[in-house]
């Protein structure tokens, strides 16, 4: 993977934009929060009519959504896009997609958003793989201002987790939630992994599917390449009831423990709980002694 450029530092006053490229927008009061959240902090947020439309499980159709994104991305005086809810279909857009020649801006969203933010790396840019609209409302103070932070280009703090150890390693950062990131492994999408530090969460799957989606990251060989793993929030993640099976965490040691590499698990980012700002393609450094994953120049 090579390395990812920031797009110039936000400010207050600077135009953001919101897209619902993924799935239907349910969650209007949360979803307004957030909105008013970044108003708060002084930027200018331009809604879209028809935030609310649906098609199926999708905020209406790929050519809806698709002209909603490059409106956006093509905008030249938007510096930065705001992602209102995961759920799924970010990856349909990229189908047809053509990034062009527009001024780099900054994208922020994490989930099924992924899926953008990969195809944004592709191009050797940075995105943050952070709360969308609809979940900032119920991040604490320190991650809406660690966001805040992120896009106006200053220093971020270490986030400290669960050492397993394995040393100390140097890498570009590639934070995913780990079921769209399977989904885009061996597509034009999927970065080069080679020295990467990679960032997984999840929600909502069971053990066993936890398990079959790692297995398949050791069987096409594509953990070897990667320098160290952080571990975030795999929440809504046990097991039916009634129904034999291992733990997630003992599903994670499992499939991870035994790759040489430093691993950081139960840090803050991921569903349910504290999202913290990850900036995508950025060199950072991961101490799996510690549990320490800090991002160079702090």
């Amino acid at each position: 993977m090579r390395p990812c450029l920031p797009p110039a530092p936000l400010k207050p006053g600077d135009l953001l934009r919101v897209i619902t490229p993924s799935g239907a927008l349910r969650e209007m009061e949360a979803f307004h929060l957030g909105v008013e959240i970044w108003r708060s902090h002084g930027y200018r947020v331009e809604v879209p009519p028809h935030i609310d439309k649906r098609w199926g499980y999708l905020a209406g159709t790929d050519l809806e959504r698709r002209s909603q994104f490059a409106e956006a991305w093509n905008d030249p005086t938007c510096r930065g896009i705001l992602c209102a809810r995961g759920g799924y279909g970010g990856s349909r857009l990229l189908e047809e997609w053509d990034w062009g020649t527009a001024e780099p801006k900054w994208l922020i969203g994490f989930s099924d958003i992924t899926s953008l933010l990969w195809g944004l790396a592709q191009q050797g840019i940075s995105g943050v793989h952070g709360p969308v609209l609809t979940t900032l409302c119920v991040e604490p103070d320190w991650s809406v201002e660690r966001l805040i932070h992120c896009v106006e280009g200053k220093p971020l703090s270490p986030l400290k987790g669960d050492g397993w150890g394995g040393g100390t390693a140097k890498g570009l950062l590639l934070p995913a939630n780990l079921t769209v990131a399977t989904h885009l492994l061996h597509t034009p999408l999927q970065p080069d992994l080679n020295g990467v530090i990679l960032a997984l969460e999840d929600v909502m799957e069971a053990p066993y599917r936890i398990d079959r989606m790692l297995t398949q990251w050791r069987m096409s060989g594509l953990l070897s390449q990667v320098r160290g793993i952080a571990l975030g929030r795999f929440s809504q993640c046990d097991a039916p009831q009634h129904i034999p099976s291992f733990s997630v965490e003992g599903v994670l040691s499992d499939r991870l423990s035994d790759l040489g590499i430093p691993v950081v698990s139960d840090l803050p980012f991921g569903h349910d709980g504290s999202n913290a700002a990850l900036p995508v393609g950025v060199p950072v450094w991961l101490d799996g002694d510690r549990g320490i994953l800090s991002f160079e120049g702090e």
